[in-house]
């Protein structure tokens, strides 16, 4: 089982921030998540892009904003969900080179969630959550030749009706 790396910020066991096939009515949600969450809520991930990828999309930082959702582990379940996770997101530690993604620490906004009296132009509220980026070379890549999800929606991402991922 994974636990928060050495060296990283403290974590408090941080919500999560998924955006692709971990998303409610994906079939990664699920496998992975159903029983293993005690709130799931709209979030956004400022500051980042998103691309298609194999059946599942790919963030990376840059100039946009990927729509996903702020998932709350159930209690007792934090270390269990942060290992399976992990795997799935092939994150073998920081930094390393066959890591499909990379576990970081981003704040995302919570729209709607503002508070009473708070009117237009006012930012919505933030939280810290783990987020899996590309990799290293994974974005490398992206940023040369992959296809930007213009909306930063991964359900729009796709053409309707399209083949479900595992």
């Amino acid at each position: 089982m994974s636990t928060p790396d050495a060296g990283s910020p403290p974590t408090d066991e941080l919500p999560f921030f998924v955006y692709g096939t971990l998303l409610p009515g994906e079939p990664n949600h699920e496998l992975f998540l159903r029983g293993r969450t005690s709130g799931e809520r709209p979030a956004v991930l400022p500051r980042a892009l998103l691309y298609d990828g194999p059946g599942y999309p790919y963030a990376i930082d840059g100039h946009g904003r990927v729509h996903g959702t702020l998932l709350t582990a159930a209690p007792g379940v934090y270390g269990e969900l942060l290992g399976l996770l992990d795997h799935l997101e092939e994150y073998l530690g920081p930094g390393h080179p066959r890591n499909l993604y990379e576990r970081v620490v981003r704040e995302v906004e919570l729209p709607g969630e503002g508070a009473p009296g708070t009117g237009e132009g006012q930012e919505p509220p933030a939280a810290r959550a783990w987020v899996y980026l590309a990799a290293t070379a994974v974005t490398r890549s992206l940023r040369t030749s992959g296809s930007v999800i213009a909306e930063g929606r991964w359900v729009t991402g796709r053409p309707p009706g399209g083949p479900r991922t595992p």
